[in-house]
């Protein structure tokens, strides 16, 4: 079995894989897992959102967008005082990335940019990796974020290029393709991932991994993401996932992006103790720690340390990525 890490996969190849006999694609995964990473450790991330609602996307599977009647009412940018408090309380649950999302198109410029990145620089303050996702990044803005300590930018491309349009409207691929190489030239790390079970076919699986693991280098970073269907969006109503195309995703994720961080990421409250022991037998190597991933429900901590418990895993207790730029 070759292990070498690679950018030129081809389609037919990724299908390969993915419909693997289960146990054989477990092995490989497994396999590729026990060569770059510490297979009884995960490392655990908070998301908080510190600017909800009225965003001006379409995304379908969105609660904050202002297009659909989610229930999700629209608050201000969290202030930079309260957004330490929470960095704070994420660090004593174990978490060492804090990630601070913001519901908007583009980062404007001004004051509310000037606000993020003191917080990107007091949550580095605290020992953490800091994380943001605020929507499209140009090259200047990304440059003073990677200034300011960030470790991470995330920027999901959601799905293949062929299925993008029949989730979202108001952006096109290429924007976010741009943002993540604005991302990169700034010399912060990259994280991006896609949501599965929002009616996509198995080719538009392969599709969105192929887009991923054809970047060079690799997303440090991938977010597996399983779609949680919130009434009022137009994917409310989408059939349920079967768990095991999930875990095929998060193995064949791990197989051709050997040394990411794969991502167990929305949609756990929807999983079984036992199907996201699989999740972690697959590769997935981080979970999303807290009651909430931005405004849809995620499972609260304490259920977290006692799976790890049962499992005989442990969080990491020290950041596991470098950055860039010196802080």
């Amino acid at each position: 079995m070759n292990n070498e890490t690679r950018h030129d996969w081809s389609i037919d190849e990724i299908e390969g894989i993915y419909n693997l006999p289960f146990p054989e694609l477990i092995f490989r995964a497994q396999s590729v897992h026990r060569e770059n990473h510490d297979n009884e450790k995960i490392q655990g991330c908070q998301l908080l959102s510190i600017k909800t609602g009225g965003c001006p996307e379409d995304c379908g599977y969105c609660p904050q967008s202002a297009h659909y009647d989610t229930g999700v009412e629209r608050e201000k940018l969290m202030s930079v005082s309260d957004t330490l408090d929470a960095a704070r309380n994420a660090k004593e649950s174990g978490a060492t990335r804090f990630c601070m999302g913001a519901a908007w198109r583009d980062v404007p410029d001004g004051e509310q940019f000037e606000q993020v990145v003191e917080m990107v620089k007091g949550v580095r303050g605290l020992g953490l990796e800091a994380c943001c996702t605020l929507g499209m990044l140009r090259e200047d803005q990304a440059e003073k974020l990677a200034e300011a300590g960030l470790t991470a930018y995330n920027h999901n491309l959601d799905t293949s290029p062929e299925f993008y349009g029949d989730i979202i409207s108001t952006r096109v691929y290429d924007e976010r393709l741009n943002t993540l190489q604005n991302v990169r030239k700034a010399g912060v790390t990259v994280c991006s991932g896609g949501i599965i079970g929002m009616g996509e076919s198995a080719s538009d699986r392969y599709g969105l991994l192929l887009q991923l693991a054809n970047q060079n280098p690799h997303p440090e970073s991938v977010p597996i993401n399983q779609l949680v269907k919130v009434e009022g969006t137009p994917l409310e109503d989408e059939s349920d996932l079967d768990v095991f195309d999930f875990v095929r995703m998060i193995a064949t994720a791990r197989i051709l992006m050997p040394k990411s961080l794969v991502r167990l990421s929305a949609g756990r409250m929807d999983l079984a103790d036992e199907a996201q022991a699989l999740c972690f037998i697959a590769g997935a190597n981080s979970i999303f720690m807290g009651d909430k991933l931005l405004t849809t429900p995620n499972p609260e901590s304490d259920r977290d340390r006692n799976l790890l418990d049962k499992l005989g895993m442990e969080l990491f207790q020290e950041p596991v990525t470098r950055t860039a730029k010196a802080t």
